[in-house]
């Protein structure tokens, strides 16, 4: 079965570091880019991973549902089975869940703060002045009274903790993994909490042989709901004593991957607007190094790549990076062909002027099929640049 194992999965990331390349990680919303996704990584002989997130999630689950966890597991579920066709290693992630104030880990790290500045947290849930006094990071830039909008819809607790819970029910039962890996971005956090929260998911991780992403430094432009436009720059990249702490902090307790920034942004930007500076990761990875030994290197994850030229993503490879997001682009790829086939054949998918139209081609297959082809178009080119074509694992592992 292509799904990757745990085992599988730990020597797809070994192999691509110790071979200089990196995995496709493909942001899926639906089975026509599941199939896209899992047609270029056959064609091109590569293992990949395909995301979902929790906006993904709660699309699939239908618009009367709206269910993020019931639509993660559904669209996990199509992979497992659409996946067993293909002669290729597949590993399943979850993309960036960023936790709330109401999640549980910094509900008592509100807590523990009254207690100490010797306060009331009030019952609406509203935080006291005494505690926004001591933590200005908490207030939104445009309400000074109100938790900043990035710590109001974490889902956390709602989200990643009950799918980390489904694959440990699966396990019990004698069943593999759901996901294989899971991200906790609490970047919107001080590095601190950040590491504190990232301690306490990675030890839920560990017994159940899931891989954990985090991230330290902030990844700009908007995402899923993540709106970081106007974040302070010197935000973007993160430090050589930053990525030592988180070395630091997750060291021994399980397997993490690492979103390290380095001017990364969200979303499709013309050329020159990002300025990415990769030799950030290599001072990164050279500060943990000479501290800790070879043994310390990251394994490194590209986030916000959407345009960026093949020398600069060829340069990230030699600092460790073994996983790249991939969804501006691939998004895009998929709408492309469906409008091209809409505006030049307007008279066909829409009954103009008292006529009836084609059927074949408003038929939502006919379109469909386009778009995933076309996905599987960009997530060639994707897997060429990463250089992980022609070396899957499968039947190797």
């Amino acid at each position: 079965m292509p799904i990757a194992t745990p085992k599988q999965y730990a020597a797809m990331l070994d192999a691509a570091q110790k071979g200089n390349y990196a995995y496709a990680a493909i942001n899926i919303t639906s089975i026509s880019g599941i199939n896209g996704a899992l047609q270029a990584f056959a064609d091109l002989k590569s293992d990949g991973i395909i995301q979902v997130s929790s906006g993904a999630g709660e699309f699939a689950s239908g618009q009367k549902v709206k269910d993020s966890v019931l639509g993660s597991i559904v669209l996990a579920e199509a992979i497992h089975t659409l996946a067993s066709k293909y002669n290729v290693l597949i590993a399943l992630h979850t993309d960036h869940c960023q936790p709330g104030v109401k999640d549980s880990y910094l509900k008592n790290w509100l807590k523990s703060e009254a207690a100490r500045l010797k306060v009331e947290l009030p019952a609406d849930g509203t935080i006291p002045e005494a505690i926004f006094a001591a933590h200005p990071w908490l207030r939104d830039k445009k309400d000074p009274k109100a938790v900043d909008k990035g710590l109001r819809g974490g889902k956390v607790d709602s989200w990643l903790k009950p799918l980390i819970k489904e694959t440990a029910k699966r396990r019990a039962a004698g069943q593999p993994n759901l996901f294989q890996s899971h991200m906790l971005d609490a970047s919107n956090l001080p590095l601190e909490l950040n590491m504190g929260m990232s301690q306490e998911i990675l030890k839920e991780c560990t017994p159940n042989e899931i891989i954990l992403e985090v991230e330290a430094g902030v990844v700009g432009g908007k995402e899923e709901g993540m709106d970081n436009t106007d974040v302070d720059h010197s935000k973007l990249y993160t430090t050589p004593e930053d990525m030592v702490a988180v070395y630091e902090a997750l060291n021994g307790l399980g397997r993490y991957m690492f979103a390290a920034t380095f001017g990364n942004v969200h979303g499709h930007y013309k050329p020159g607007a990002v300025k990415l500076r990769p030799d950030i990761l290599k001072k990164g990875q050279d500060a943990v190094v000479k501290k800790f030994g070879e043994k310390a290197a990251f394994d490194l994850v590209f986030h916000g790549g959407s345009g960026t030229p093949s020398h600069e993503i060829h340069e990230t490879l030699g600092y460790g990076v073994i996983k790249m997001n991939i969804d501006t682009d691939t998004q895009y790829a998929f709408t492309r062909p469906i409008a091209e086939h809409m505006f030049r054949g307007f008279d066909k998918v829409l009954k103009v002027d008292g006529e009836i139209g084609e059927k074949d081609a408003y038929d939502p297959r006919a379109y469909l099929k386009l778009a995933e082809n076309s996905v599987a178009k960009r997530m060639g080119e994707a897997i060429t640049d990463l250089k992980s074509d022609g070396k899957t694992l499968f039947g190797q592992v």
